[in-house]
Formats: C-alpha cells, structure tokens, sequence
C-alpha cells in the first residue's frame, strides 16, 4: 500500500503540547459513515478537519471519525457529535493544485468517544475501542447466507456493476464484516448508517441489514419494471405510427379516406382553396407535412393542427365588393345621427375619394369626443353604407402587447391578437374595423400595446403585417381602421400622427331633444315591450329630462331617464290599470324626484368677488365659479379648490395684475397690505387646472375690490399676461354649449378665438351675445354691474362688515 502524502503540519499544531497517548484527532463528517474494513476517500473543507487529519499525519495517530447531526452546522461542538465512530488509519493524505484537502482512509474498528480534551485548533478525544462480535449458529449462518443471495441479487438489478464486487462478497466468511460491507455501499441515510454502526448485537445488526437489503432490492425491481414499461409503451406508440402510415398509404391506393386522414386531406383542400400567398402556403404545406407524420397522442400535434385551421380560416383573398354611392351613405348617415354635420361632411369627403381612387392608402380616422356622443355608431353607419362588414376591437383597459400582435406559438394556449381575430371573424380582407377607447391603453412589463399599434395603423407598413402567433405577413391595407378617444392627451405622439383626428362636440338640449325624439324613445319602448300606441312622452316632458335632470355632452343618461319613465308607464300597463300612457312634465317630477340641476349663475353672481368662468373637460363643457373674498391680514393669497399649478399660478397673475392697475381702477393699493385674498373654486373635491380661468380669476379680484357685483347672465374665459392682455385658449364649442345649457346670455371669449365662431352650432349662437376682448379692461367693461352702489355691493360691504 502507498505510504501517505501530505504537506507539512501547520505552526500552529506544532506549537502546542501533544496529545495523551490515548486520545486522538477527531473529524466530523457531515454526510458520510465509516465501516471498519471499508477504505473510502473523503474531502476535507473546514480548518479544524484539515488540521485534525495534518496532526494524524504528523504523529501517526489513528483518526476518529464521528457523524454530525445536522450537517447544517458550520462548527459542531461535541454536543453535535454521535458517541459512536470509526477509528481509521490515513492511507494517504494529498492537498490538490485548487488547494482542496484529500484524505483516503481504511477504517480499522469502533469507537465509544470517553472525553473531548482539545477543541482548538482541532477536536481531540479519549475513546474506546468497541471490540467486534463473534457469533455462530444456525441463526447466524442462515442470516448470512439470506444476505449475499439477496446482495447478488441487488447487484443483478444494479447497471454497471464491477464483477469483483460480487466475488468480494461471496467470500467473505466474517457475519460482522459482510454486514458492514454491504450495508456501507447500501443507498440508505446517514442516520440509518449510523444506527447500524451502533448495533452491536451480531444478530441484531444482520437482521437490520436484511431488512434494509429487502427494501432497495424491491424498490430496484419496481424501477426495473417502470423502464421497461416506459420503453415497452415508447416501442408501442413507434409502432403505431408505422401501422397508420402503411393504412394510410394504403387507402390511398384503394381511393378510401376515413379518421385522421381525411381530416388531413380536408386541410389540404382548405390550403389549395385559400389561395394564399406564395409564402404563406409554402408555410402551411411545410406544417402539413409534419402533420402527417405526427401521432395523434403527440402534444405537439393538436398545436400544429390549431396552427393550421388559424391559417386557413384567415380571408387571404376574399373581399367584399364595395358599393360606395355619396347619396346612400348621406342618407344612412342622416337616419342614424342627427347633426354633426361638420363630422358628416367630412366621412362624405372620405367615402368619395374612396370611390375615384381604390387603390388608394386611406387615412386613419380617429373620433375623439366626450362618451356618448355617437363615435362608435358611426363606425357602424359607415359600415352600412359601404355594404361591409363590421368588427370592433375594444382596447380599453390592455395593458399587454400580445393583446395586439399575438403570442408566440412556443406558449401553451397561444392565440393570435386582436387584430387577427377579428379578420377571422369578419370573413373579409377588408371589413371596417373599430379600435374603440384607444386612449385606454396602458403599457406594462408584457410591453407597450400602443407601441404595437403604430405598423397596423400605418398606411405605408400594415401591407405586410406580421402576428407574432403566424409568423407570417397579412396584408392590412384594405381594412378601414377607424379609431375612438374621448381624449387625445393620453395617445402617444407617434400613434396620434398616423391618425386624421375628427373632433366631436356635445350637443345642445334642441339636438337632444330632436335625438330623444328620433331615437331613444323608440328603442326604450322596444327595450320596455312597448308599442307606440300604448305609450307617448310630450316635447315638454322631455325638455324638462333635458335642462333639469341630465347636463351631459352626450345622450346616455338622457336614455337612462327616459327608460325610467317608460319602465313606469309598462308597470302601469301591466297591472291593467290603463290602456295606454301620456307622459307630460308633472310625471316626470312625479317619476324622477326632485330636479337635480338648476340656474344657479343667478344666485352665485349677485353678490360681488363671484364671476362665473367657462371650463372644458373630458366629457364636454361646463361652467364653474371663481369666489373672492378680502379679510383682515398681511397680504397673503390664499387658494382653495384642489387647483392644479397652472390655475394657481393664473390667480397670481390675476392678483399682480390687479395690483399693477389698482390706481387705473379705483382701487386703494393699501388694500392689499391690510387684507389677505382667499380665491376659492367651488366642488373642491373635483381637479381643476389650465389657464382659461384667468380672466374670471381678474374679473371677481375687480369685483371684490371695487364692490361691483358681476352681470348674473355673463360668464367669461380667456388666459391673461401681465400686460393685460386676453390670450386665446381651447375648447371653445364645448364652452359656449355648456354656457347656452346654464342659462348663460353673454359670453366673454378673447378676440383671437373669432376663428372659432364657426364651429360653435347655429343654434347656440342664436341664444348668446358674444363679446370679443383684446384686454382685460374691456373684459371689466362688459362684466361688472354699472352702479357702484348696488344691491350686490351693499351686502358685500355688509358680509365684509360681520366677518371683521
């Protein structure tokens, strides 16, 4: 046997005394039990190991080997140690190149541990040697002959297994030896192990050893069984694969299809009958193909199969004709919107040069206004009055690209997008396809949908576009996209580019009352299961829903109301009480309650420091009020309202430029030393912000101050600058509905907003005056009551009075 290698003891154990002629160095060992008479190699890792295997070495001790029992413990004290090991010698002892410790060592015979006497730099210990058992007998003979049958046996399952091993076995005349052998190469736990180890009893130990043998030896028959299983089913689905290749090929031959080859013939008429692009049908005929030579069983069969209906169902080359006539679509478009007259002409516009050029790359048009207002029906006119199909997408709320584009095919349960699903169910090339709330989207970590809109959505690439679940180019450039938005802050610049936008307003109350009438009452009758006869709502009646019950852009909670009455008359119906039901503006209280809106610029404006503004939202036009008040103080502003920075920072302004004028004005510049202003906008609990509020910000600080009370039936908008002019500013329409919708008879815009007049409906500029400003001072002009001793003054001196 090779004598041991090994480096040089460490300083350290040099240094100190040596130990007692029966103690020795101690290694624990973390998963790994010592048999005696077993030589087994062993890595050494922790510093108290290596220096415990360097001092064996160096004095030619034995080494102790005791089991850990957690070998999660880093540093085990002798509390972590079983009482029971193996004495070994070191056969060799080798530190590698990488610096790793390597110790082979032969185990010579148990161990009780008596004493720990070192524990640093390395465990050492007084021990006991466990003297080995003899026993004979037919019990013991019988033991030892039941276990090398069953070793064997166990070495017969085993793959690989050195012939000396089983010649080893087979000699050994020792039981003790023979159970240690075998048990040490037994794919058992440590814990087992050890309990064997411990086992001193001879008889005891074998039986132990028999029942742990019995457990492997059946556990190995059982896996034995599962492969051959496993490779028995495996030879059977090969076999099967052939059997129904050679059936098919020989119905083939005899002119016969049934089961899975004549679904697969089908797909192949499907394919030549698509007549698809070059491309694409190379493509399919390729997965046709592997089709073919798929089991059914195969996972992968059933996503080839649905692969293959996705391409086929796809109308590569069907179109429908279009039948584009400008009189039909005007008509279409009349019986199924009233007014928008400005969006009509400009679909008529759209259809025409349709019909003079085909081949044409139409604009994307995009319909943004305020919800119900009729941008989604239009897409269904249009529709209709081509004569094609219609699809809707809704794109509210998708925050995923796969949404648009698809999902790969790689993923269980893949589909393509939205964009191919509704080509699908349309049947067409060339449906017109709505993208309703495009303004909804939202991109997350499954990435930008918007981003993904930007090739459908344009002309020059959506020829060629690609989903990701086909993989494959389909032309896009003969479906008329037609997008919906109820704002255009939210879309993206380069997504907003690609789109023509058309701008719809919200309608006055005479348009709402010629739409109730047109319209939402016949379909709430048809929704109640009621006929004409049997119930009827008078112009008045419905006017009182309009101005009382409903200040809305469009006509959604208009319906709502007047669903509600007819839902009362069906009751009444019902019940058999009447025959048939006249609805006058008495029932409409009587049905609805208490009117929910009223004229309230009257009340607001009669006292000074209250000037009414025109705001813009989301959902149409409204009016707010700008409140002042002068208190006792130090010059401060103080601003209430929930206003957002911009409307904060126009009050400032309006405040320093009625400061900057106060000798112009009449005003005591003294004033605003001794006072604090509080400018509050009402309904603090709804955001407000932008510029347009400056001038009735400047309006109710002129108020406030002079003791002016402002004209109840004039409300303003306009941006301000410190030289005093009025700037120009946005959503004027929906400012001035919203104004005739009040109560409003007077309205203050800037005068470069003129250009803005004609937008406004004909029937709201019959009901306003519009006053053009350059200056705020013509602005004050306008607004502010003449006399300075007014009604409105007196209590405002008054109100001022009982605050101080």
């Amino acid at each position: 046997m090779t004598g041991p290698e090994h480096s040089a003891p460490s300083t350290a154990s040099a240094e100190l005394p040596d130990l007692p002629a029966e103690a020795v160095p101690i290694v624990a060992m973390r998963n790994v039990v010592l048999f005696p008479g077993i030589v087994l190699p062993v890595t050494l890792g922790r510093e108290e190991s290596i220096a415990a295997a360097q001092e064996a070495v160096r004095t030619g001790k034995k080494i102790g080997l005791l089991l850990q029992r957690d070998a999660a413990v880093e540093k085990p004290s002798p509390a972590d140690l079983y009482n029971v090991g193996v004495l070994a010698t070191v056969v060799r002892y080798v530190t590698a190149a990488d610096g790793a410790h390597h110790l082979v060592c032969q185990g010579e015979s148990r161990f009780r541990l008596l004493q720990i006497v070192r524990e640093a730099p390395f465990l050492a210990a007084r021990v006991q040697a466990i003297e080995e058992p003899v026993g004979s007998g037919p019990q013991i003979e019988a033991r030892v002959d039941y276990l090398k049958t069953r070793a064997t046996e166990a070495l017969a399952l085993l793959p690989q297994v050195p012939v000396e091993l089983s010649r080893t076995i087979a000699s050994i005349d020792s039981p003790a030896q023979l159970a240690d052998l075998i048990v040490s190469f037994m794919d058992v736990k440590p814990q087992e192990k050890q309990e064997l180890l411990e086992t001193l009893d001879l008889k005891e130990r074998l039986d132990k050893v028999v029942r742990l043998l019995a457990h492997r030896v059946e556990v190995l028959k059982i896996t034995r069984d599962i492969a051959e299983q496993t490779q028995a089913a495996l030879g059977e689905r090969q076999r099967e694969a052939v059997l129904r290749e050679q059936l098919h090929q020989l119905q083939k031959e005899l002119g016969e299809s049934e089961g899975e080859g004549s679904d697969l013939d089908d797909l192949d008429k499907a394919i030549a009958a698509a007549k698809m692009p070059a491309e694409v049908e190379e493509q399919a005929r390729k997965e046709l193909k592997r089709l073919h030579r798929m089991s059914e069983a195969s996972p992968e069969h059933g996503m080839v199969r649905a692969y293959l209906d996705w391409i086929v169902a796809l109308p590569w080359s069907t179109s429908d004709a279009e039948d584009i006539n400008i009189e039909r679509a005007r008509t279409v478009l009349d019986e199924d919107h009233y007014g928008l007259e400005k969006v009509k002409r400009r679909i008529l516009e759209y259809l025409a040069v349709r019909k003079l050029n085909p081949q044409g790359r139409s604009p994307i048009l995009c319909f943004v206004g305020p919800p119900g207002v009729g941008k989604t029906s239009l897409g269904q006119s249009i529709a209709r009055a081509l004569g094609l199909k219609f699809v809707r997408a809704s794109l509210g709320g998708v925050h995923d690209e796969a949404e648009v584009r698809g999902h790969r095919r790689t993923y269980i349960g893949a589909l393509p997008g939205n964009i191919i699903q509704g080509l699908r169910k349309a049947g067409t090339r060339n449906p017109v396809f709505m993208l309703d709330e495009i303004d909804k989207l939202s991109a997350s970590l499954q990435g930008d949908p918007a981003s993904a809109l930007l090739e459908v959505l344009d002309p020059e690439q959506n020829a060629t576009f690609r989903d990701n679940y086909l993989g494959l180019p389909f032309d896009l450039s003969q479906v008329l996209f037609i997008a919906t938005a109820n704002v255009l802050e939210t879309i993206p610049g380069p997504l907003r580019d690609r789109m023509e936008i058309i701008e719809l307003t919200g309608y006055t109350e005479e348009e709402k009352l010629e739409i109730a009438k047109r319209y939402l009452v016949q379909r709430q009758l048809k929704a109640n299961g009621l006929q004409a006869a049997q119930a009827s709502i008078s112009e008045a009646a419905l006017m009182r829903v309009i101005s009382q019950y409903t200040r809305e852009s469009g006509c959604r909670n208009l319906e709502r109301e007047i669903g509600a009455l007819l839902r009362r008359a069906a009751m009444r119906i019902a019940e058999g009480k009447v025959v048939s039901v006249h609805l006058e503006p008495d029932d409409v209280t009587e049905v609805l309650g208490p009117y929910r809106f009223e004229n309230e610029v009257a009340q607001r404006t009669s006292i000074a420091g209250v000037a009414t503004g025109l705001a813009w939202t989301p959902v149409g036009g409204d009016i707010l009020f700008v409140e002042s008040a002068r208190v006792p103080g130090s010059g401060k502003l103080i601003l209430t309202g929930q206003l957002g920075d911009v409307m904060k920072e126009s009050a400032q302004a309006a405040l320093s430029l009625v400061k900057a004028q106060a000798a112009e004005l009449g005003i005591d510049a003294k004033l605003f030393d001794q006072s604090d202003i509080h400018v509050h906008v009402p309904a603090g609990a709804i955001p407000k912000d932008g510029p347009s509020a400056g001038v009735a910000m400047f309006v109710s600080l002129v108020s406030l101050m002079k003791r002016r009370a402002v004209r109840p039936d004039v409300a303003m908008t306009g941006e301000i600058s410190l030289r005093g002019l009025v700037l120009p500013v946005g959503g004027i329409k929906e400012k001035t509905i919203a104004a005739a919708r009040a109560g409003v008879r007077k309205v203050i815009l800037p005068a470069r907003n003129r250009r803005d007049l004609e937008d406004i409906p004909q029937s709201t500029r019959r009901l306003l005056e519009f006053i053009w400003v350059e200056r705020v001072a013509d602005a004050l002009d306008a607004a502010l009551s003449p006399a300075e001793g007014s009604e409105g003054a007196a209590r405002t001196e008054r109100s001022e009075k009982t605050a101080a």
